[in-house]
């Protein structure tokens, strides 16, 4: 069988999605049994859900390990600007030529029958990752969590739920605790399971799975703890108090995520010493979240001595973590917010903006490019306005930051601004990819 370009099978691949989602594991099932079931043949599993917090927590994760000495493999979703950022093979990205031959594998594996994109690229992670020898696998949830296609996993080392908010509700339900039953899902019999902070409506939900299941729960600011103390991060539970930095990436809602990962850590067999956590807070990477884009064609277009962040958190907890980050940069820096804003029609566009009334002096809404599913400049406008932002439609990125520039120019005796491109995974995509 000649084995074409990634791209090409990928694109191919989509044309086997069934007529609608049905959020069941059978074809999974199926696809991974012809395949030897390769899941079964992987090193210990740390599985993450939640809704807020995931990327973030594989992160953390994924540096303390390696700082430990660990080959880790790891899968995530979505990518950003290329489908390879998906699956990382002990500490490297997924090469083209592998990428291509393992999709080519289960593409003849499925022979043919309805399956969804995200099922079928999962089988490939797996298989990868069973033909590759590591130490552990960092597995991300990709939506919900009891039907999703990664919850094939019989006995991880350690389930995590971050935290868990309204989204997906066309998947996942109407209320957090529709949504927190299904995250629960990945919860196994036995199995440690650390739960980040929770609403309280969402917690009562999984603590009452885990207790069905006999998983030992090991809850935030209840069994473990962490703050932020003189500007050190602070981690502490019964085995003892970490004094650390912190966290590399930016927002306090970081200390939790980098929390919940030693927390994971504590709580299995692997061996982290205290200088490879310290190493790991310092050293964890997740693009476009509260990222600084120092350089590329966009900060060209930027006034001069801008700040310019990328943010691709879409729902309303993220919202009020992105703008409590903000708030807490303008205290230490003043500097007048500007946002450029695009979503999807399937985000609450609302909930996510009004975070941002009274902290950011003006928002540029966009259509984001190559998204059938976006928002119209237009319809994220009024959305803005709804909330009371000042805000006016851009025909894309480069209109959007001649809106600033005009708008710096009228104010005399200013710090340069603070821009944060925001609203979609999807829109960070393609801010990394147009800016290098």
């Amino acid at each position: 069988m000649a084995v074409h370009g990634p791209d090409l099978i990928l694109e191919r691949l989509t044309r086997l999605h069934p007529k609608s989602i049905d959020l069941v594991l059978d074809r999974m099932w199926g696809i991974l049994a012809a395949l030897g079931h390769p899941q079964e043949k992987l090193p210990p599993v740390f599985h993450v859900a939640g809704t807020n917090g995931k990327g973030s927590t594989v992160a953390f994760l994924r540096a303390m390990l390696e700082a430990s000495g660990y080959r880790v493999h790891v899968y995530s979703s979505p990518h950003l600007v290329r489908f390879n950022e998906r699956i990382r093979l002990a500490g490297a990205l997924i090469a083209d030529s592998e990428l291509a031959r393992l999709l080519e594998e289960c593409e003849a594996a499925n022979a043919g029958l309805p399956i969804t994109f995200f099922e079928i690229t999962t089988a490939a992670a797996f298989l990868a990752f069973s033909r590759h020898p590591a130490d552990a696998v960092v597995l991300e949830v990709g939506l919900g969590g009891r039907y999703d296609a990664t919850n094939v996993i019989a006995h991880p080392a350690a389930t995590i739920i971050t935290p868990v908010d309204l989204d997906h509700r066309e998947f996942l339900g109407d209320t957090l605790a529709q949504i927190a039953g299904e995250k629960a899902g990945i919860l196994k019999r036995g199995v440690p399971a650390i739960i980040g902070p929770q609403a309280d409506e969402a917690r009562t939900v999984i603590e009452r799975r885990a207790d069905e299941l006999g998983a030992p729960l090991s809850i935030f600011a209840q069994d473990y703890n962490a703050y932020e103390e003189h500007g050190r991060f602070v981690y502490q539970d019964e085995v003892g108090l970490l004094d650390l930095p912190m966290p590399v990436l930016a927002g306090r809602h970081q200390i939790a995520n980098a929390a919940g990962a030693i927390a994971a850590l504590r709580r299995t067999r692997f061996k982290v010493p205290e200088r490879a956590v310290e190493a790991g807070v310092l050293s964890a990477h997740w693009p476009a979240r509260m990222q600084r884009l120092t350089e590329g064609p966009l900060m060209m277009l930027a006034p001069a001595g801008t700040e310019l962040w990328l943010d691709g958190g879409h729902n309303p907890h993220a919202g009020a973590a992105i703008a409590q980050t903000l708030a807490d940069l303008e205290e230490r820096d003043p500097r007048p917010l500007y946002l450029i804003c695009g979503m999807l029609k399937t985000k609450d566009a609302q909930g996510f903006l009004r975070h941002f009334r009274g902290l950011a002096r003006h928002v540029s809404t966009l259509a984001i490019p190559g998204e059938r599913n976006a928002f119209g400049a237009g319809a994220l406008y009024d959305a803005a306005r709804a909330v009371e932002l000042d805000a006016d439609p851009a025909e894309g990125l480069e209109d959007a930051m001649a809106q600033i520039e005009a708008r710096t120019q009228i104010s005399v005796g200013e710090r340069p601004p603070r821009i944060l491109i925001c609203g979609s995974l999807h829109l960070a995509g393609v801010v990394l990819a147009e800016n290098g």
